[in-house]
């Protein structure tokens, strides 16, 4: 697992050991970052379900402001950070030890990007949609990716769905707020 472009491009990152954590490939998160690419520059972005950190740090490679790292395993949060930390963004990275319904609960922070990759098969999709509404930007929009099966509602809290990408076996279903009719 690499950082596909940006500042970091090529920098390898560290997956967290077990059965638990079922990291973006590399075609899928290259597509998902083509079609965000205008939309990064500058956004605080939250990686909730965070894995390794790779979305969040993706992000942070291509100009995102800031990006808080969500996760509720601390195998997932030991490599998170040796992650943040290989690649400098410690002044940039939040790390964070959570379920992902505690943190939404507890954050003051807005995001203007959001990325929600819960385990699949597991019902977490739609519950985390909702508790991430309230931390949304005027203008943010949420990244899901999840298998064809899990269907998303296609309005949710004033965000509409505006894309979904298929990559073979994944979907990626982008949510944005804003100039919705």
């Amino acid at each position: 697992m690499r950082v596909i472009t940006g500042d970091l491009k090529g920098k390898r990152l560290v997956t967290p050991f077990g059965r638990d954590v079922r990291p973006t490939p590399d075609r899928v998160k290259e597509g998902l970052f083509s079609a965000l690419q205008f939309d990064i520059e500058g956004r605080r972005v939250l990686d909730l379900f965070a894995g390794s950190g790779q979305l969040g740090i993706e992000a942070l490679s291509r100009g995102a402001k800031s990006a808080v790292l969500v996760d509720n395993s601390m195998n997932s949060i030991k490599a998170i950070k040796s992650n943040v930390e290989a690649c400098g963004l410690e002044n940039k990275a939040q790390v964070k030890l959570s379920d992902y319904a505690s943190f939404c609960a507890m954050s003051r922070e807005t995001f203007d990007i959001v990325f929600l990759d819960p385990p699949y098969n597991e019902g977490l999709l739609m519950p985390a949609i909702k508790a991430v509404l309230p931390l949304m930007s005027d203008y943010g929009m949420i990244v899901c990716e999840h298998p064809p099966e899990v269907k998303l509602d296609e309005k949710i809290g004033g965000f509409a769905i505006s894309k979904v990408y298929r990559y073979g076996k994944v979907l990626v279903t982008v949510y944005r707020k804003g100039d919705l009719e």
